[in-house]
């Protein structure tokens, strides 16, 4: 965004948080994690462990039930960036990218890295 203020172009940053998209469907995600994990060597699997495999499905589970189907949240956002005469430097979609990654971007890294 700061290299291109001195060719004269505004950029925006439109800051989504999870919507239910084909990039976020879990099946998709678990399929290309499935066939990353299996062209791993077996040192690596090993030094990961299963365990790391079954918390990973787990983890994508947890979060598809947060995913907003919601679209026009981030379609709106883009709307203002490209039609306002003055735009936002910064637009947070969804509940979760106000109420959880704008208060952790404030935060030291040592707790949001905790969290």
């Amino acid at each position: 965004r700061l290299e291109m203020r001195s060719f004269g172009v505004k950029v925006s940053v439109i800051e989504p948080g999870y919507f239910k998209t084909m990039i976020t469907n879990v099946e998709n995600v678990e399929k290309n994690f499935l066939s990353v994990w299996e062209k791993l060597p077996e040192e690596i699997k090993t030094s990961y462990g299963e365990n790391y495999l079954k918390q990973f499905g787990s983890a994508l589970q947890l979060l598809q039930k947060s995913y907003n189907s919601d679209l026009s949240l981030v379609t709106n956002c883009m709307e203002h960036a490209l039609t306002s005469v003055h735009p936002r430097v910064r637009y947070s979609a969804g509940w979760d990218a106000k109420l959880l990654y704008i208060p952790l971007s404030y935060m030291p890294s040592a707790f949001s890295d905790a969290l």
